[in-house]
């Protein structure tokens, strides 16, 4: 049985690898062992639903919280009778019987976690003073990530067994890639929190200074409008520089834009105009923190750029079913398209590519590579950007 425990386990590997997510907890449930078949068929499912089980806390990263939850399945992969985890210096997680063998499972990992290799234990280190303690041997095997060892998981026996040794190490790097993952999506969350601080520090001195300096020139002949204009931009600077949420919803990045705008309408009076059509149904909403609002604003420099009439922009958000369809236009100077697609892969040299190219990353980073910015431009035809958010998307939540 061990044998066929590795080969599924080998298997898991690769399946992992490729990001398939094999049997449903539903399915797990509807069926019963006699609707399984085969011997084999019943190791296969309980083995694929013993490491679907195990996935989670896994991916949370690594943690005595995380990896207590993660044992006992580890621990079923092997048909162990007990199975530790340690991080070179603590133990991390005991399951399974002789708890007098928990306190000396650092010691036993020592080499494991020094070399990167797995370690083959016999009576002569792993034996206990109680001579009923079924607890011989064991396999300490390394749980590495991008090369370095973090951890080590020790499965223990009452038997030597070259099969326990394999499906050790073939258990311990599927718990490596789950781990990597981890990594992985602490990495892109590190990435987008850096973006957004990236959007930040876009945010114009020159916006700042013009709406002071528009606000000042109404304090003395229309003082209620310089109040309004005031609490306009300490809302406005309030919601751009907050430091929590990755989301907002649609309604709160439509009020910051309405925001802004205000503040623009003083500095610009009737040279700038603005046309808003909004579906009530999209307000809600979720959508990338600051996805629009810079969007806008590069409409704005780029219309009333040279502009003695001044320019129009239209902002729409409109109800497409399973997604929410957003636009931003000017009827400005327009922009040459090669320079356009510069600026969407992030080698513009103006600061608003910059912002091009790092809202159409985040979008297809959240959503897929399907859901990038589209532009629609050309020299003296104006601009137009369009995106499209699904309304509904597993891990985005307005916070």
């Amino acid at each position: 049985m061990s044998t066929v425990v590795s080969f599924l386990v080998g298997v898991l590997v690769g399946l992992a690898g490729l990001g398939i997510v094999v049997l449903s907890r539903r399915a797990g449930t509807a069926r019963t062992r006699r609707d399984l078949g085969t011997e084999a068929e019943q190791v296969t499912y309980e083995t694929l639903h013993t490491a679907w089980s195990a996935a989670p806390p896994l991916r949370a990263g690594l943690s005595q919280d995380t990896a207590r939850k993660a044992a006992r399945h580890l621990r079923g992969l092997l048909r162990a009778p007990a199975l530790a985890i340690t991080d070179g210096e603590h133990r991390l997680a005991w399951d399974g019987t002789a708890d007098q063998h928990a306190d000396a499972a650092v010691a036993l990992a020592a080499t494991a976690f020094r070399t990167g290799k797995v370690s083959v234990l016999g009576p002569d280190r792993v034996a206990c003073a109680d001579p009923s303690c079924t607890l011989r041997y064991a396999v300490a095997a390394p749980i590495a990530v991008e090369g370095e060892v973090q951890a080590v998981l020790t499965a223990y026996s009452a038997e030597e067994s070259a099969g326990l040794a394999r499906a050790a190490a073939e258990v311990a790097r599927w718990a490596s890639g789950q781990l990597e993952l981890a990594e992985l999506d602490r990495s892109k969350a590190r990435l987008i929190e850096a973006e957004v601080r990236a959007l930040r520090a876009q945010i114009s001195p020159h916006f700042i200074y013009n709406s002071l300096t528009a606000i000042a020139s109404f304090v003395r002949t229309d003082p209620a409008r310089a109040r309004n204009l005031l609490l306009e931009f300490a809302d406005f600077t309030r919601y751009s520089f907050r430091r929590h949420g990755e989301f907002t919803t649609l309604a709160e990045e439509l009020n910051s834009i309405d925001q802004y705008l205000n503040l623009e309408r003083a500095r610009f009076g009737e040279r700038l105009s603005v046309t808003l059509q909004i579906s009530p149904e999209v307000l809600p909403v979720a959508v990338p923190f600051l996805c629009l609002q810079p969007l806008v604003e590069n409409a704005v420099q780029h219309g009333m750029e040279d502009r003695a009439d001044g320019c129009h922009i239209t902002i729409l958000a409109q109800d497409g079913g399973s997604e929410a369809l957003i636009s931003v236009e000017d009827d400005g100077a327009g922009m040459d398209p090669e320079a356009c697609r510069r600026m969407l892969s992030g080698k513009g040299d103006a600061g608003g590519g910059i912002a091009l190219g790092n809202i159409d990353e985040r979008l297809r980073q959240v959503y897929g590579h399907e859901y990038g910015l589209v532009v629609e431009t050309a020299l003296g035809a104006g601009t137009k950007v369009k995106l499209r958010v699904p309304k509904h998307r597993v891990g985005v939540h307005a916070t």
